[in-house]
């Protein structure tokens, strides 16, 4: 706390601070400062120690230098050559600079004197307080033997806390600038803090530091006695007449004289063996570069397998392996002729994109296997890092080559099957775009020098025959997919399920559960039953697993109830299976009012979407319910302005909208909707509600609409239908803009339906509406 104020020269010290009970010496060139000096000696030869902030200053005023200083006794004075005074001084108490006058030929300062309290510390927590200081010391003196023998001796004879947080500060090897945290702290407690966290702070430096001089001192160490074995053991050697064995690099140099590569690769390796046989062998570079050869080394830079160009035999592989799926084996053949005549694999990537479950990386290994081609698959499913692709640099810790580089690797030969799985599935972050280092991987004027990372050799990938799988090009790149030849691999049918199931699946299940089809047999009622019932996808994986349900069932009753054969019938499934998990929605009964069915695609197949419409007095307000998304909501929006253009041709008054509100909903309102087909479904809806008109129960629809009224072009076709003959539609009613895709369609799918083609709204609402 401040006592009273006094008046006395001050020297502005740049790169020190003095303490209470602090001998130094220092030297001064400043004129004021030697001014201060000369007046303090005439005086009673005290003069005021403040530290500047910024050493560099050369004329300080009050606001450059610190608030607390030190005064001081000075105790010699001694004038050296080049007008220097060199003065040695004793630090005696802690003071307070409130003011400065620099207009005389030296700093004179008002001084506040500051006097330590110690009436919040009993005398019990300042003797804790000096013995946990007195402690800590001690483990500062283990880590500096020197400082233990030199300075402890006389710091652990003092007893007075205040005394002894000073004696620290001045005895301790610390910066000025701690030393002037301490000297501002007045109140007791705030200067043991700061002392103890100092000396907590170099306690832990100097057992690092021991630690680190310690472990370089050991490698060096150990690189040194290795060095000398090794001289003398090949000394020993010499004078024995033992041949030498081959070295690493050696060793590496005979590989490389096998390998097949062009010579620009094989010269980086020969360079990089030389570089080996120069270093020191239990070196970390020495270990990066042997990894590094034995991955060029292990690729097969030219070695190639040869192909099968029979594409009869490929056709008979693919038919043997899948049923239906015609479109996607017609084109596959035909991508396989046009390599066989060109000779090259420069040939567009082929893409096949279907729902889960599909089949789409099983024909990619067919298309290997009648190929005669090394099968390798990569599942880019969530890779978000580019090093992933590309590989790391050699130079980082635990770096290593890409995800194409080691399937390269992997396949052992320079033309394999390469498989990119779930290509849709790729992220990105701040570690790259995983998706543009793919570009020059698939883009076949680019990848006949493919460049990794880590191999630092550009790698031929032009003989690989890529084929990518993706359940949607909707998340693929645009730059990405140009590079593809995108091939649907559409949903199944019920009756191709069935071919599959029967054919391929029960077979493959009864194996896989050490059973035989003489033991367990499903009839084909029951596999119906199970594929209408007990499954709902696009492709048939539910459906196996169902199949091996059965099977693991059926085995443990083998060696439960010791039968014979177990047939599974359509009326035992429920034993097996459980409770039937999947129903339809079925064709409404009657004609009703603001009911209309709509086809919707999902991702497990077609489903049909039953949509609502109620109308009710009020302020002409539209409320849309069933997790619908923006686009459903504008194709709503879309329908609704159509609607009101064309109510005065069904006798609707003008005000009727303003005095009305509409309710549209979706049913099943926990599962999200979104996209533009429903728009002339939504339209027949609403036309129904507000004019009463009934609409007829067994016709299903789908296309979008626009604010005039056309009926435009939708996908998902396949689904769509096959969805409406589930629910025993009669008539569906599709975008004429939609006829090629429905001429695709095979009549097994478009059986006991009547597909009507419609090009505007017109058309629609004289198909769906029930005449009065």
């Amino acid at each position: 706390m401040e006592d009273k104020t006094i008046t006395m020269p001050v020297i502005a010290l740049r790169g020190m601070t003095v303490l209470p009970k602090m001998m130094i010496h220092f030297d001064i060139s400043r004129s004021k400062s030697i001014a201060a000096v000369e007046k303090a000696m005439i005086g009673d030869q005290r003069v005021c120690l403040v530290t500047q902030k910024n050493s560099e200053e050369a004329d300080p005023g009050v606001d450059e230098l610190h608030s607390v200083g030190c005064v001081a006794l000075i105790k010699q004075l001694v004038k050296i050559p080049n007008n220097v005074v060199r003065v040695m001084v004793e630090g005696q108490e802690r003071v307070e600079l409130l003011g400065l006058d620099s207009e005389e030929p030296m700093l004179v300062g008002e001084i506040g004197t500051l006097t330590e309290s110690e009436d919040s510390l009993d005398y019990v927590t300042r003797q804790a307080m000096v013995r946990i200081l007195k402690e800590k010391l001690e483990e500062y003196g283990k880590e500096n033997p020197r400082m233990l023998k030199e300075v402890f001796p006389n710091l652990m004879m003092v007893t007075d806390l205040g005394e002894l947080l000073d004696q620290i500060a001045i005895q301790l090897p610390w910066d000025y600038k701690n030393r002037q945290k301490v000297l501002e702290c007045v109140l007791l407690e705030e200067r043991y803090e700061t002392v103890m966290r100092n000396l907590l702070t170099e306690i832990e430096i100097t057992r690092v530091k021991r630690e680190i001089q310690g472990r370089v001192k050991e490698n060096v160490d150990k690189n040194q006695k290795d060095y000398i074995l090794r001289e003398q053991l090949k000394v020993i050697r010499e004078e024995l007449g033992e041949d030498n064995p081959l070295s690493d690099a050696d060793e590496y140099e005979k590989q490389l004289k096998a390998l097949k590569a062009d010579k620009e690769t094989k010269d980086k390796i020969h360079r990089e063996i030389e570089r080996l046989g120069a270093m020191p062998g239990g070196s970390q570079e020495a270990n990066v570069l042997r990894m590094y050869l034995e991955t060029v080394l292990d690729l097969p830079w030219k070695k190639v397998s040869k192909d099968n160009n029979n594409i009869s035999h490929a056709e008979e592989i693919l038919n043997a392996d899948h049923y239906g799926l015609e479109k996607v084996k017609e084109r596959i053949l035909e991508y396989l002729a046009v390599r066989v005549l060109t000779k090259k694999g420069t040939s567009p990537i082929i893409c096949l994109v279907g729902p889960p479950g599909t089949g789409k990386t099983s024909i990619a290994r067919s298309v290997a296997r009648a190929l005669n081609k090394q099968y390798v698959r990569i599942s880019l499913g969530g890779i978000h890092d580019e090093a992933e692709v590309r590989g790391h640099r050699k130079t980082y810790v635990g770096a290593m080559p890409g995800r194409i580089v080691e399937a390269m690797r992997q396949a052992g030969v320079s033309n394999p099957l390469m498989l990119l799985d779930e290509i849709d599935k790729v992220s990105s972050d701040y570690k790259g775009d995983t998706s543009s280092a793919l570009l020059e991987v698939l883009d076949s004027e680019q990848n006949v020098k493919f460049r990794d990372h880590y191999v630092e050799l550009p790698i031929d990938l032009s003989n690989v025959l890529f084929i990518a799988t993706a359940n949607t090009t909707q998340t693929i790149p645009g730059p990405l997919l140009d590079r593809m030849e995108v091939i649907e691999v559409n949903s199944y049918t019920e009756n191709e399920k069935f071919h599959i199931a029967k054919n391929y699946l029960v077979r493959k299940q009864l194996e896989r559960n050490g059973l035989t089809e003489e033991q367990v047999s499903i009839s084909d009622k029951a596999l119906e039953k199970i594929i209408h019932n007990y499954t709902r996808e696009a492709g048939v994986r539910n459906l196996e697993r169902r199949i091996g349900d059965i099977c693991r069932k059926a085995a443990r009753e083998f060696l439960e109830d010791k039968k014979k054969a177990i047939r599974i019938t359509e009326n035992g499934l429920e034993k097996y299976l459980g409770k039937e998990k999947i129903t339809f929605e079925d064709v409404n009964e009657e004609d009703q009012v603001g009911i209309v069915r709509g086809l919707a695609w999902t991702s497990v197949g077609g489903d049909t979407l039953q949509i609502e419409v109620n109308v009710m007095p009020g302020k002409g307000t539209m409320q849309m319910t069933g997790q619908m998304g923006d686009v459903m909501k504008e194709s709503a929006q879309t329908a609704l302005s159509y609607i009101r253009s064309i109510c005065p041709e069904y006798g609707v008054a003008d005000d009727y909208f303003e005095k009305h509100d509409i309710h549209l909903h979706i049913p099943e309102g926990a599962v999200p909707k979104d996209g533009p087909s429903a728009g002339i479904t939504m339209a027949t809806a609403m036309l129904s509600a507000v004019t009463g008109r009934k609409v007829e129960a067994k016709l299903a629809m789908t296309g979008e609409i626009t604010l005039r009224g056309r009926a435009l072009p939708i996908g998902g076709l396949k689904e769509k239908i096959l969805a409406a003959r589930m629910a025993h539609m009669k008539r569906v009613l599709v975008p004429d803009k939609n006829r090629p895709d429905i001429a695709e369609l095979s009549k097994e799918i478009t059986k006991g339906l009547t597909i009507i083609f419609v090009k505007d709204m017109a058309d629609v609402l004289k198909e769906a509406l029930v005449s009065e």
